[in-house]
């Protein structure tokens, strides 16, 4: 995987919202579940999953939208609703941020692969582990420690 360029910047589609990333992602995926490809309008959403004090809003204010239920907070910007990232409840020590919200994605690559199951038949993203849904919660320890492996 090419290095990362660190610090990133990025923003939403209009601008109004701007973001930073100043750590190296925990690891990175692409999700097939129907939410996701819905509110990407796409076959898949990207993530790359930020330690939290490496990322920052560093303008304008993100607005909640997508689902609004106590396990996900979905940020948007208010005004062009570019979904830039992602916040879950209790799990406060990471970001799942939108890779393409950022100016520089060359380094971006999925590692893994979660809601196979919902996959959208010609949806192929070089992922090296695929999950049916999203993998055991005991499981995360070591696919962190293999993406370090696969990234560095």
């Amino acid at each position: 995987m090419p290095a990362i360029p660190l610090p990133l910047s990025g923003s939403c589609r209009c601008g109004r919202v701007a973001i930073r990333v100043t750590k190296a992602p925990i690891a990175t995926s692409a999700c097939h579940c129907r939410g996701c490809q819905k509110m990407s309008s796409s076959a898949y959403s990207l993530t790359a999953m930020v330690p939290a004090d490496g990322f920052a809003v560093t303008r304008g204010e993100p607005v909640i939208g997508g689902l609004h239920g106590p396990d996900a907070h979905h940020f948007f910007c208010g005004h062009c609703m570019t979904w830039m990232f992602t916040r879950g409840e209790g799990m406060d020590w990471f970001v799942n941020v939108r890779p393409t919200m950022l100016d520089e994605t060359g380094w971006f690559r999925p590692f893994m692969e979660t809601y196979t199951s919902t996959k959208l038949a010609f949806a192929e993203t070089g992922a090296v582990r695929s999950f049916a849904e999203f993998p055991a919660m005991d499981e995360y320890e070591g696919l962190l420690k293999q993406y370090q492996e696969w990234a560095d």
